[in-house]
């Protein structure tokens, strides 16, 4: 499963939520994590692992913080291969986040089964995300982080893509993306 979204929209709260879940169901699950590299000193913050920390203790889990290293796209130059070496592993879930910054990041796509677009309920302008950039390219679209007062907003959010994500054109003839 490929993941992304703008930042705070809770992608490696998600992945740690739902990694947890597939590791007490007895499913080996891999963590691919991508972060952005500072474009002055080619360094990386790698600080998924660390916002991760009950899937990091876990035995049937495996993290892998990497940088982008002027990739771009949202992944590095080796995701693909890593997911492979994972796959052959012995993992039966592959989770690749990507460094979801913007409406270009998702070549992640294209590399796995699913690819998910996490997005907050109050974000500002939601429609953007339609600009025939990343959101053409969602299996499905989830609203994270919708209770408590975020509730209203994430039930507009939804409505305003589901109705958006009608005039796009469709990746699959028998897979409608959801939101």
């Amino acid at each position: 499963l490929g993941l992304s979204g703008p930042p705070g929209a809770g992608k490696s709260t998600f992945i740690e939520c739902f990694g947890k879940m597939l590791t007490e169901r007895k499913y080996k699950v891999s963590v691919l994590a991508v972060d952005p590299s500072s474009s002055t000193s080619g360094g990386s913050l790698l600080g998924d692992k660390t916002r991760m920390t009950e899937l990091s203790r876990d035995m049937n889990a495996y993290i892998r913080p990497s940088p982008t290293s002027g990739t771009l796209g949202g992944v590095t130059r080796t995701t693909n291969e890593a997911i492979l070496l994972c796959e052959g592993g012995g993992y039966n879930v592959v989770l690749v986040e990507t460094v979801g910054v913007g409406q270009s990041e998702f070549a992640v796509a294209d590399m796995v089964d699913m690819f998910i677009l996490l997005l907050p309920p109050a974000g500002g302008d939601e429609l953007q995300g339609i600009k025939r950039g990343i959101i053409e390219m969602a299996d499905l679209v989830a609203i994270n982080k919708a209770d408590g007062d975020l509730i209203v907003p994430a039930r507009r959010i939804q409505a305003e893509y589901i109705s958006a994500m009608k005039l796009l054109r469709k990746r699959s003839k028998v897979w409608r993306p959801k939101v």
